[in-house]
């Protein structure tokens, strides 16, 4: 199994810029406190850029989305930020400033305030989560940062709350409510023996997170996360949040097949459904730079240990696919995927090169798998871009190739697919 280094940082880091990171190469970004990879201010060539947008498109139609919001940076090559068709049926063009729900890359960023407090000495990773949350039988002994490593054994709560959400998206949820569901479906396996997703996990570490540093998790966020990388556009808002790229559910038609001719506008749902599981809002430039950053070690805070131990993502599943703090570990990418009603989404950098890929997709009916095999099929075509003048392309490949990952998007289509170009 592999292990994650952050000394490898090193390798992608030289001549990097220690303020305002340069992912995005056609605009200034926000003042970054980070060391980042230096980026080439150009776009990526024009062969690369047609094949990422073939790739796009092929899962805005899968997934029965209108449209996508994506970018891929690679950092000894170019960029490529886009949007790709329109925020809702009959709607306007997205574009690559259009800001969309982060779904679960929060997951992620939740770890990012536990590493930090632990670094800032408010909390230990291995404190009992029942020391600042009560009530939360048959859990009390987990730790922290197994409920960071999403091994705690607790099942999640979005199964249970699923048809109330497409019911009424608006409706405000409270944190104590989530656990509840989640904690009444019991646990499942002996902490810290297995990983499986848990959104309760999330929503109980940033509770318990709260309680231990007397701050609202919004204002944690903006002290580890946000405020490092310089993310002006991210938040966790409270009860409502106002995004551009419009979240759709494609429900059934009367024949029993997916209505991806009328998907529902579900863009309404609080943000409070998903809390420090989900909540996040954001945009492509701030996504980008933060998933360089969780790749690539640049916070103060960050340390080896936080992927030092990974666990299989399945029992069936590749050796090279597993998880640990709060993230996926796919050959050298390091990320979060994910679905929340609505939105597709998935972030991913290379730690050893910098390359950054982020892809959101506005129709949650397909699975979450549809998301993470666009986004590796991206990386694995960025990851051949050409070096450009003066620069040298990684030798380092990925245990997939492009090819593979379009077949299992088109593996799991819930709508149909444009037909291939003649010839």
């Amino acid at each position: 199994m592999r292990r994650l280094h952050r000394g490898r940082r090193a390798v992608a880091v030289a001549g990097a810029l220690a303020v305002a990171a340069l992912l995005a190469a056609c605009s200034a970004e926000p003042a970054s406190t980070l060391t980042l990879p230096a980026q080439v201010e150009a776009s990526l060539p024009a062969e690369t850029q047609a094949q990422l947008q073939t790739a796009v498109e092929q899962a805005v139609a899968a997934s029965g989305a209108t449209g996508a919001v994506v970018g891929v940076w690679a950092p000894w090559s170019g960029t490529w930020q886009a949007g790709v068709g329109t925020s809702a049926p009959d709607a306007g063009e997205v574009t690559a400033a259009t800001t969309f729900k982060a779904g679960a890359v929060t997951r992620a960023m939740t770890c990012d305030v536990l590493y930090g407090l632990a670094h800032d000495g408010v909390v230990a990773l291995n404190d009992p989560v029942g020391d600042y949350v009560t009530g939360i039988s048959g859990a009390e002994t987990t730790t922290l940062e197994q409920l960071c490593d999403s091994t705690s054994g607790l099942a999640s709560y979005a199964p249970l709350i699923d048809s109330r959400m497409r019911a009424t998206p608006e409706r405000s949820w409270n944190p104590r409510e989530l656990l509840a569901y989640g904690i009444s479906r019991g646990v499942a396996t002996t902490p810290g023996t297995t990983f499986a997703d848990s959104d309760t996990s999330y929503v109980l570490l940033g509770l318990a997170l709260e309680h231990a540093s007397g701050r609202s998790a919004a204002q944690l966020y903006d002290t580890y996360v946000f405020g490092p990388a310089g993310m002006t556009a991210t938040a966790l808002p409270a009860t409502a949040a106002d995004v551009g790229l419009s979240g759709l559910w494609s429900g059934d038609a009367e024949d029993g097949s997916v209505a991806c001719a009328a998907p529902v506008d579900v863009t309404a749902l609080s943000p409070s459904a998903g809390y420090t599981a989900s909540g996040v809002i954001s945009d492509l430039a701030d996504l980008g730079r933060y998933a360089q950053a969780l790749a690539v070690g640049a916070r103060d805070y960050d340390t080896d240990k936080r992927f030092a131990n990974p666990l299989p993502v399945s029992a069936d599943g590749p050796s090279w696919f597993t998880a640990d703090g709060g993230a996926y570990q796919a050959g050298s990418l390091v990320g979060q995927y994910g679905s929340i009603l609505g939105y597709l989404t998935a972030a991913f950098a290379d730690r050893n090169t910098g390359m950054t890929v982020v892809v959101v997709l506005n129709n949650s009916r397909a699975s979450a798998d549809l998301v993470r095999s666009l986004a590796w099929e991206l990386a694995a075509i960025g990851s051949k871009a050409p070096a450009a003048a003066g620069q040298t392309a990684p030798d380092a490949g990925l245990p997939w190739t492009a090819e593979e990952m379009a077949a299992q998007v088109a593996a799991t289509a819930v709508c149909p697919l444009p037909e291939a170009p003649a010839g």
